[in-house]
């Protein structure tokens, strides 16, 4: 018997290859995003972790500095600990690789060529340059000058490569290789890389290897607890780095994984739609079969084993499809993905045959899923009513108290907090939500089809359709299931795209007062190498037709060893609510603190309390002095700020007080307030003089940029970066439509007497049409408006709860209604079109010849 219900089924996919290669189709687009995703996601990882070790190598401990560098007397200090074997001093410095080529972002590593090969053997230099016997000249990796670079940064090889500096381009060499994996990376000798970029007597990080017997967490207790242990240094176990860039990107790299799900979601509709249309095609073969003594057990078993079918067909396709996907993403794009966690990485396609095969098997589980209402649907058909034309399966009312009880759980898991940085239970919220809004329709579609019949009473056509419609609510509910599901996440989706990209064209607004921007490097860890001299600075300022100028230190802050640091910004804010995008007012700062302004990602990620000081920072001020250490004091959180350009935090403090507490007056930004606006070409080729005259050739190195110039590059990469969703919304407002299309073509195939009957009491082939174009726009409007309002609901733990808790920041709720209301129109227009069409084939002649069937 099972063989036989295999091949029945086999038969039947066979020779309905197109209405069945849709669900295909629909299963297979939702397996290749996610499969696709996931790859993408895992060969980043895996390129960073390889990178990350070969960078690191595999020392006992790393010793790091909070901001960077810290004194290199220390090094001596611990290289004489009993417990220490091995110590290896490194050098790690941010810059920009120009060569007449173009530029590049570098990362130059100062390493000890006599101690690195043997705790991180991948950065040991490998000498090209040859002696007069023919040998490798090892002396070389002294020489200053000297640069050896890693597998990516190997296209700077050649004549003319020169490091920046300040504003100043400084000539190097390259003398050979390292075998380093990962972003372009150019170790030199420690000695000389002090020296080149100005840096005697500093170091990064400190590599040590124990020895054997020693206990690692007993030695890490004993020096923080010394009593002249420096508290601007962190003890930290090798991979930190990936930890870091794994619980940043894990929550970003989660929401692409659940937006990748969407298609497969609305795919299991569509499998459910084609399904529910075979099953009433075929719905007198079921008849018979079950009257040739086939149990409704095995109908439902035939029906499970088509949409197995499908599944697997989808899922092997959606496989090979998203392998392909990962496999273009990662050679034209990197592991990028958008979110800028792996940029400037090229990682090959790691293939995992156990992660093929789960979401091979959650493909395959949407298509079960899909096909378990028509299945039953096929179990429960009445062999000899059917037989005769005289109805299909009976559908069970249900409980809306059920639908209730869904939705009100939903909106209680959307306050709960995340877990490990991930919104889980916001996620179910919103499953339960879609569920219990979805299963709610049959009462929602009764209670209004009960307030629009008086409305129509008077008038035939419109009469029948409300009122068929009314007495078949059930069905109703079933055919308009995938346009609601489809339409409230399609809704969702552009609620929150346009609320952040208002919040974010508002946050620029406030974040771009002046009218020209001048800014050395865009990338945070360079900041202490590539800077304006305060020479320049003044300079700048004193320029012709220059009205107002304001300098910007940023520099980096490593507040967690867990975390990625955080952008401490030193700028003018003598009006913070004026001067910061403040979530709220400024607080008043206590007399004798010093008033700082957290971004919304420092409250949730380092537990900064408005209205409190906040100790972790004090802690590691010191690091940022100039010379000696930095003045004591209390910093006090005044106010929390909306940064959408920093998910890892920003703090933002007063740059006198900055100044005054470091001594540093480098700046990385400048804004400029002009006499005349329109002048802002000639005063960028002033600058750029001006930065030839006090530097050494770096002048067409600096970034410039009007506001309108930065709010329209902002906003086109944040329209290309949200360019899925709008594809998204697209197949699964298609796929909701055809479900649709399937269920009204259902309906006309099992009502044809019904119409044959009709015809006989007079109504025409237009006027049935017509009926039955009622019937669609009645249920998708219903449909339509369940949509919306579900997928208001949906947007609002999107907005409020997910991206909060995914990203660390929050923005305003905007709801574009004329977006929407296109969106409500294009469905319900949609679906009236579709139901007519549907309606075609099934008011002919055929369906009067039906009604003799009988007699």
């Amino acid at each position: 018997m099972l063989d036989l219900l295999k091949t029945f089924s086999w038969q039947e996919l066979k020779h309905h290859p197109w209405r069945n290669a849709a669900a295909v189709v629909a299963v297979m687009l939702g397996v290749a995003l996610a499969f696709s995703v996931h790859l993408i996601n895992a060969s980043a990882l895996d390129e960073f972790s390889q990178a990350a070790r070969s960078v690191g190598g595999q020392p006992d401990l790393e010793l790091r500095g909070v901001q960077g560098q810290f004194d290199e007397a220390l090094f001596a200090r611990v290289a004489k600990l009993p417990q220490v074997a091995r110590a290896s001093p490194v050098l790690e410095v941010g810059t920009y690789a120009v060569t007449p080529e173009g530029k590049r972002s570098l990362k130059v590593v100062g390493v000890d060529a006599l101690v690195v090969a043997f705790v991180a053997p991948d950065l040991m230099p490998l000498p090209t340059r040859r002696s007069a016997q023919g040998a490798n000249d090892r002396f070389v990796l002294f020489a200053p000058g000297q640069v050896f670079l890693n597998p990516a940064a190997q296209a700077l090889a050649g004549s003319g490569l020169q490091l920046q500096s300040g504003l100043e381009l400084l000539p190097v060499t390259v003398a050979g290789t390292v075998r380093a994996s990962g972003r372009a990376l150019a170790v030199m000798d420690i000695g000389a890389a002090q020296e080149l970029f100005g840096k005697q007597g500093q170091l990064s990080r400190i590599d040590l290897a124990l020895k054997t017997g020693v206990n690692r967490d007993d030695f890490v207790r004993s020096l923080q607890d010394a009593p002249d242990w420096p508290a601007n240094l962190t003890l930290t176990v090798p991979g930190d780095a990936q930890s870091q860039i794994n619980n940043l990107s894990r929550a970003y790299r989660v929401n692409l994984t659940v937006l990748a799900f969407i298609a497969l979601f609305t795919g299991a509709f569509l499998v459910f739609s084609v399904l529910s249309l075979s099953v009433a095609k075929r719905a007198q073969q079921f008849a018979l079969l079950g009257v040739l003594g086939l149990s409704g057990r095995k109908r439902l078993s035939l029906v499970l084993w088509e949409s197995l079918f499908l599944g697997l067909l989808g899922s092997a396709a959606g496989i090979a499809l998203g392998t392909a996907l990962a496999a273009l993403a990662l050679n034209v794009l990197g592991g990028d993905l958008g979110g800028g966690f792996f940029a400037g990485s090229a990682p090959k396609l790691q293939f995992s045959g156990w992660a093929a095969l789960l979401y091979g098997a959650m493909g395959v589980a949407a298509a079960l899923a899909g096909g378990w209402w028509p299945a039953r649907a096929a179990q429960a058909l009445p062999p000899a009513q059917t037989l005769k034309g005289l109805g299909g399966a009976p559908v069970n009312p249900h409980n809306h108290w059920l639908s209730l009880m869904l939705i009100l759980l939903g909106a209680a898991l959307s306050q709960a907090p995340a877990v490990w940085g991930i919104p889980v239970a916001a996620y179910l919220s919103v499953a339960l939500l879609l569920v219990g809004g979805i299963t709610a329709l049959p009462w929602l579609i009764g209670l209004l089809l009960d307030r629009i019949a008086p409305l129509v009473a008077r008038q035939t056509l419109p009469l029948l359709a409300v009122a068929r419609a009314r007495h078949q609510r059930e069905t109703a509910a079933v055919a308009v299931s995938g346009v609601v599901a489809s339409l409230s996440l399609a809704v969702a989706l552009t609620v929150m795209v346009a609320s952040f990209r208002e919040s974010v064209t508002q946050w620029l607004d406030q974040v771009l007062p002046a009218d020209l921007y001048v800014r050395s490097s865009p990338n945070l860890g360079s900041s202490d190498t590539v800077y304006f001299s305060p020479e320049y600075v003044q300079a700048a300022a004193a320029l012709n037709g220059v009205k107002q100028l304001q300098a910007q230190r940023v520099v980096s802050l490593l507040l967690k060893p867990s975390l990625p640091p955080v952008a401490l910004i030193a700028r003018e804010l003598s009006d913070p609510a004026k001067n910061l995008p403040l979530v709220g007012e400024p607080l008043p700062v206590p007399a004798g603190q010093i008033g700082i302004y957290v971004s919304e990602a420092v409250v949730d990620l380092h537990g900064a309390v408005p209205g409190q000081p906040f100790a972790l920072l004090g802690r590691t001020f010191n690091a940022l002095a100039q010379a000696g250490e930095a003045a004591k004091a209390s910093y006090f959180v005044a106010g929390v700020w909306r940064d959408y350009a920093r998910q890892s935090g920003a703090i933002a403090i007063d740059r006198s007080i900055f100044e005054r507490l470091t001594g540093d007056q480098r700046a990385n930004d400048l804004a400029l307030w002009l006499s005349n606006p329109d002048d802002a070409p000639q005063l960028q080729q002033a600058l750029r003089a001006l930065a030839e005259q006090l530097g050494s050739g770096a002048g067409d190195l600096m970034e410039f940029g009007t506001p309108s110039q930065i709010r329209s590059t902002s906003l086109r990469i944040f329209d290309r970066s949200f360019a899925v969703t709008y594809w998204l919304q697209a197949v699964a407002i298609a796929i909701g439509l055809f479900g649709v299309a399937a269920s009204f073509s259902a309906q006309v195939l099992a009502r044809r007497k019904e119409f044959g009957l009709l015809a006989h009491l007079g109504l025409t082939r237009r006027q049935i049409l017509t009926v039955v174009a009622f019937e669609g726009a009645a249920w998708t409007l219903l449909g339509a408006l369940a949509g919306l309002v579900l997928g208001l609901v949906v947007s609002s733990v999107l907005v409020h709860v997910v991206n909060p808790q995914s990203f660390h920041w929050t923005m305003d709720l905007m709801l574009p209604w004329l977006k929407l209301l296109g969106l409500c129109l294009a469905v319900v227009a949609a679906g009236t079109l579709t139901a007519w069409l549907a309606a075609q084939a099934a008011a002919g002649q055929d369906a009067v010849l039906a009604v003799k069937e009988d007699w």
